[in-house]
């Protein structure tokens, strides 16, 4: 048997297995918990569709606590016989019992009211017309304790993705009955998470919009926005090219109203303002368990910043931070050998967290003491080079030793500062030629990008148009752990420029195979593993709010933060930078031309440009890191 047909028949008996544990979980859900669906009412006279599993084995002598989730994607199955393959975050959670709560937010499906994206928080509610997230969670609780016979009085909740963002804004009801909650890949603002990178659209969630901008006409159990939904084709990359500037998706979404707010509002004015969670995240009274994926291409910037915004506001608060080798969510579902896009990190890596973090954080909150002696540590956190879990009691580590990696000549790269006094390095940049953000072309025309975060950079740095630097080979471990931030000394010919910044882990020539590698021909010798990637619009480098252009010819900072990293660089590996300034199409092209409104650029509008990026005594480009000692 070749190793691809070995690889094949392991997926098939995956995929069995699959099949088989959900027949045997819907069997334990019907033998074990009654389904009821309820219409909920809140304090504005809206009714939220609400679905209640609970025990069969609840009783006045044997009570159980909820365990909620709130969500946009529908609580389906509905109807009285119909149960789902699973109940809560994990079958360990679902053997334990709870009485496991989901409800459609307001304006989705089968709850009425109109619903907005990422719903702006009220802090100072006046009347009952002041509603928010918060407003309707602690109204749905308060109806929970008084009508679900046989509960302790405590509630959690959890979610992922846009239910992560219902738990963060959920938990400031202040509902004393909430005990636990758990963002996992919140959303936290629109402006840094999905659909902007630092301002930059990511013009690779072009699918998404229906979803997300189109209203039901009344209460539905179905997906009303799907006859709107584009067909992409094949070859996502042509067909963004095709497409030309941004406006010309109007063609598909005159009607959109999420797609002309984001039109309408190219910079972080009121309108995202208002639609970002953080700012509120303050006296906070549950305890927090945020969870996150090192490799999540959707929402790593939401539980990274939750996280720390809740530890600067609320110094006392149970708030704790887990990131593990994983994708969007993949925490959720186990897959026998854990791999993102080519890397192998080991064995039932998700069912290890499921079991032995979230079980234990929402066991101990909601049937346990609640003291918050639960444990765990303050950050669980996966070092994604050495491929083992790691704990710590403060994040960012407090002991990090602050290191520069400088860029030099030649493309070399070190913590050594330079000393010349003239020394750059140009390239073109071509929106009509950008660089692809993936070799993977299956990627593009999918409904949202996943694989690129840990993705093979080999494809990239052959080119003209990205800059390598790269340090010599490492004859120690070196483990990066915190923040990353990108300082460029730049200049252009254009007047406007993204800049796109690439962490990168390359292989030795001699590394050997694994023996789960999803695509025999690939090759991990000399593979050039993506650590950490992002984007800065440089009309943005001052203000979100006010952007302005650059000065074509003039020397120019611009700088910003990667998202965190958790990574051992090996001994007989090496690090190294790439940076280039188009990333297509998981993000819009720059037109490098300064337009008001680039979403309303015209395919005139752009340009070539020569971008320079300075590493001279005068001029340093550099990351800053965090390296652990």
């Amino acid at each position: 048997m070749t190793k691809k047909n070995l690889l094949s028949f392991i997926l098939m008996l995956f995929a069995c297995a699959a099949q088989a544990q959900n027949g045997s979980s819907e069997k334990f859900i019907r033998d074990n918990y009654s389904k009821s669906e309820y219409d909920i009412q809140v304090r504005d006279g809206v009714k939220l569709h609400t679905i209640v599993y609970a025990p069969k084995d609840a009783s006045p002598e044997k009570k159980y606590p909820f365990l909620m989730q709130r969500t946009c994607y529908s609580v389906a199955p509905y109807g009285a016989d119909a149960y789902p393959p699973r109940l809560g975050p994990s079958p360990a959670l679902m053997q334990d019992k709870f009485i496991f709560v989901y409800q459609d937010v307001r304006g989705r499906y089968m709850s009425e009211g109109v619903w907005t994206n990422m719903t702006p928080h009220i802090d100072q509610k006046k009347s009952k017309t002041d509603v928010d997230e918060a407003s309707d969670t602690y109204d749905t609780i308060e109806w929970l304790l008084k009508n679900i016979p046989n509960n302790n009085g405590r509630v959690g909740q959890w979610g992922i993705s846009y239910p992560g963002f219902y738990t963060t804004a959920s938990a400031l009801s202040e509902h004393p009955a909430l005990k636990a909650s758990s963002p996992q890949a919140p959303i936290s603002d629109f402006f840094f998470d999905d659909f902007h990178h630092n301002g930059a659209f990511t013009q690779g969630y072009y699918l998404t919009f229906p979803v997300f901008g189109i209203k039901p006409p009344k209460p539905t159990t179905s997906s009303w926005f799907a006859g709107e939904m584009i067909k992409p084709e094949p070859d996502g990359f042509t067909f963004n090219m095709k497409m030309g500037s941004l406006k010309n998706f109007d063609q598909y979404y005159s009607k959109n109203f999420f797609w002309q707010e984001t039109v309408d509002h190219p910079n972080k004015d009121a309108f995202w303002q208002k639609r970002d969670i953080l700012p509120h995240l303050k006296n906070i009274k549950p305890a927090f368990m945020i969870v996150g994926g090192w490799f999540d291409a959707e929402d790593l910037y939401g539980p990274l910043n939750t996280y720390k915004t809740i530890e600067k506001n609320n110094p006392k608060a149970y708030n704790t931070l887990v990131v593990g080798p994983f994708g969007h969510g993949r925490w959720s579902r186990e897959t026998g050998h854990t791999l993102h896009n080519d890397i192998y990190f080991g064995d039932s890596i998700a069912t290890f967290y499921q079991n032995n973090i979230e079980a234990k954080f929402f066991k101990h909150f909601l049937k346990e003491a609640g003291d918050g002696k639960t444990g765990l540590p303050e950050a669980y956190l996966f070092d994604t080079g050495k491929k083992e879990w790691k704990t710590f009691d403060k994040w960012p580590v407090a002991s990090v030793e602050k290191k520069k990696l400088y860029f030099h000549k030649n493309g070399k790269l070190d913590f050594t500062s330079p000393t010349e006094a003239k020394s750059a390095t140009e390239y073109t940049s071509d929106p009509a030629k950008p660089v692809p953000y993936t070799a993977n072309y299956k990627q593009m025309s999918g409904f949202t990008p996943f694989e690129y975060m840990s993705e093979d950079q080999r494809f990239a740095s052959s080119r003209n148009d990205v800059l390598v630097f790269e340090t010599e080979t490492l004859t120690e471990d070196m483990t990066l752990g915190g923040e990353i931030m990108a300082r460029l000394k730049i200049s252009t010919t254009g007047t406007d420029a993204d800049f796109f910044v690439k962490l990168i882990d390359v292989y030795p020539g001699d590394e050997k195979n694994h023996a789960y590698m999803p695509d025999e021909k690939t090759v991990l010798a000399g593979y050039q593993q993506m650590v950490r990637s992002e984007i800065m619009r440089a009309r943005f480098r001052n203000s979100f709010e006010k952007p302005e252009p650059l000065v074509a010819g003039k020397v120019t900072d611009i700088n910003f933060r990667l998202q965190d990293v958790l990574h051992t660089f090996k001994k007989g590996h090496k690090i190294m930078v790439q940076v280039q300034s188009t990333a297509f199409p998981l993000f819009d092209r720059n037109p490098q031309k300064y337009v008001e409104n680039i979403y309303k650029a015209q395919d005139s509008d752009f340009i070539s440009a020569k971008q320079t990026i300075f590493h001279q005594a005068s001029a340093a480009s550099l990351l800053e890191v965090d390296v652990i000692k």
